[in-house]
């Protein structure tokens, strides 16, 4: 992977800036220069919320991403937002539980995951966005258990440690999806 630019867009409460933070890391720990760029609206939770994540081999000169290689679109005002962005041959994620409408483009490959309906079958219904990050990392080829428990370790606070286990969890569902 010489550069990839991430776009992660949901409403708040969907976990957007952790999932893009967790990516973040991942770089860190494999020694990889990153961008990580939050943007919420005024209102924390319910409000839109998008974060830039740039992973590359090579210095990253700005943490703008107009035209993401992939789309993570939570929800369906961020599909219709940013679907047109995404850059030809590039990839979109999408969570189809709240998602109803097909994308529009032919150029791009398009992973329609039931993450919210995952996530709540399987006991953890705030962990939507892991359950597409999983996804991402195993599409990518870059879904390997070191990697992801080392980024894990950093995201998630000690006094949240129980939680380890659990993301591990939807992030595995998400890669065998």
């Amino acid at each position: 992977m010489s550069t990839k630019q991430f776009l992660f867009s949901g409403f708040g409460g969907q976990g957007i800036l952790f999932a893009g933070k967790f990516l973040a890391y991942k770089g860190l720990t494999e020694e990889k220069q990153v961008s990580w760029l939050p943007s919420y609206g005024p209102e924390m939770r319910g409000g839109t919320a998008s974060c830039s994540v740039i992973v590359s081999d090579d210095p990253v000169g700005s943490p703008i991403v107009s035209n993401p290689d992939i789309l993570v679109a939570m929800n369906l005002p961020s599909l219709d937002r940013y679907e047109d962005s995404v850059v030809p041959g590039g990839m979109i994620f999408m969570d189809s539980t709240l998602i109803e409408r097909e994308v529009r483009r032919k150029d791009v490959k398009v992973f329609a995951v039931p993450a919210t309906a995952l996530a709540s079958e399987n006991g953890f219904p705030t962990l939507a966005n892991m359950i597409l990050m999983g996804k991402i990392l195993n599409e990518l080829g870059e879904f390997g258990a070191e990697g992801v428990d080392a980024a894990l370790r950093k995201v998630i606070s000690a006094k949240h440690a129980d939680m380890l286990e659990v993301n591990f969890k939807a992030m595995k569902i998400g890669a065998d999806h």
